[in-house]
């Protein structure tokens, strides 16, 4: 799965200087996450600890507490702090889940399910990147966290079932694999349609059934890969 820059929409596009990273990161989480709709208080603490500035490349570095995007090569981004934290909060992770974070990219948003206490297995498609990010995370401490190369469309299978599955591309239709990854009791929240697209939160029921909750219209690029080739539902 090729990850590309995507937005999500509202998007707080100000800059935001960072002369102390602590204190901005602070005046991120204030301002941004919690003066928004982001309650979950571990999702705000996780968010409060995570170093964003490195996850981005030094001259990019000052804007990383701006509440946008940011390139990291290879034509994919780092995404937005907002979009992040919501995600984060509407997975519902809580210490000792086991999640599945397809588009490893930096690495950050794995470093803040890492932060919940989660068992995190990542998956990117960029060799690069994949290689990138798994070396600064060991150097940050996040050994609860492993990366690896592959097409995020397939997920994890050995290491399934998960507790939650974040996916930070929008997918056609929903990707089968990760249903099936998805624990009774799990949460799959995912951006899904072509031109018009939602994001939504599916919910593994007992029998296998999908409670599914359509939380906003969004706007992400699409998800590449072996997702290509799958008929829309």
């Amino acid at each position: 799965m090729r990850r590309r820059p995507f937005l999500l929409l509202p998007l707080l596009a100000c800059a935001v200087a960072m002369d102390d990273p602590t204190e901005a990161r602070q005046r991120m989480v204030d301002e941004q996450l919690a003066g928004r709709d982001i309650t979950d208080e571990a999702v705000l603490s996780a968010m409060r600890r995570v170093p964003r500035h490195r996850f981005v490349a030094p001259e990019q570095q000052r804007f990383a507490y701006a509440d946008h995007p940011l390139p990291i090569g290879f034509g994919a981004t780092i995404s937005q702090p907002y979009v992040v934290a919501r995600m984060t909060q509407l997975a519902q992770v809580r210490p000792g889940d086991r999640v599945l974070d397809v588009g490893t990219g930096s690495g950050y948003q794995a470093a803040v399910l890492a932060e919940l206490g989660a068992e995190v297995y990542s998956v990117e498609i960029v060799p690069e990147l994949a290689g990138s990010a798994a070396a600064l995370l060991r150097e940050l401490g996040y050994t609860r966290v492993q990366v690896r190369t592959g097409d995020g469309y397939a997920g994890w299978p050995e290491r399934a079932p998960f507790a939650a599955i974040l996916v930070a591309a929008a997918a056609p239709a929903l990707p089968r694999p990760l249903t099936d990854q998805l624990a009774v009791g799990g949460r799959l929240v995912i951006p899904v349609g072509r031109d018009v697209q939602d994001l939504m939160i599916l919910e593994k029921r007992p029998g296998g059934a999908l409670h599914t909750e359509h939380v906003m219209p969004v706007r992400f690029v699409p998800m590449t890969g072996a997702v290509e080739r799958q008929p829309p539902n």
